[in-house]
């Protein structure tokens, strides 16, 4: 994976006013959902756990990947459908090559090259396009899975206020947690993502 320093362009960060105008529009279309969510629909904290050693740099890299902004905007209905658009976006329109290929290493996290990338290329690929429509960064972690096969895998969990959805480069359905099928061992923490937590829980 090639390494980039590149950061969001200002021109794609939301003012407060714009946020503002978006919960409006948000709630005059009757698009919010309002109620009780049970705390299944969220994956467990389960402490603390090391950095995966491929994304040590993640941070240092791409300081968006790892930053935490506070905004209040809510994340419901309108916010899950913009995330389905782009996880189709991104998964129609980025290559899948695996980084053995591309970098001669066994993983490296990075933005997609021009030549593609992979599972976690392309979830740090979408949470840098959320980010810039004005989610926070602290909803959208990456996280670390063994798939339905057992194999490794990295997706995008979003941090909704319905719950937690898996945001993948195997589908454009962005699902609840618990129908993916998946194992899920490690995140990026909601409260630091600089840090990441133990999961450790079967969807």
């Amino acid at each position: 994976m090639r390494k980039s320093n590149a950061g969001i362009p200002d021109r794609t960060k939301m003012t407060a006013g714009r946020m503002s105008v978006f919960f409006l529009v948000a709630l005059a279309l009757n698009i919010l959902t309002i109620g009780p969510v049970d705390a299944s629909s969220y994956l467990p904290n389960r402490g603390l756990a090391s950095v995966p050693r491929a994304a040590v740099k993640l941070c240092s890299e791409y300081s968006w990947a790892c930053s935490r902004s506070g905004n209040r905007m809510p994340a419901s209905n309108d916010a899950l459908r913009y995330a389905k658009k782009v996880s189709r976006l991104v998964n129609r329109g980025t290559p899948s090559i695996s980084d053995d290929r591309q970098y001669k290493v066994e993983d490296h996290w990075t933005l997609p090259s021009r030549r593609g990338g992979d599972c976690e290329d392309l979830a740090l690929l979408k949470k840098q396009q959320m980010i810039s429509h004005g989610i926070a960064p602290e909803r959208l972690l990456l996280t670390t899975v063994l798939d339905t096969r057992g194999g490794p895998h990295a997706v995008l969990v979003f941090r909704t206020d319905l719950g937690d959805y898996v945001i993948d480069n195997l589908t454009d359905a962005v699902r609840p947690w618990d129908r993916t099928g998946y194992t899920f061992l490690r995140m990026q923490d909601p409260s630091t993502p600089s840090r990441w937590i133990h999961v450790n829980t079967k969807g």
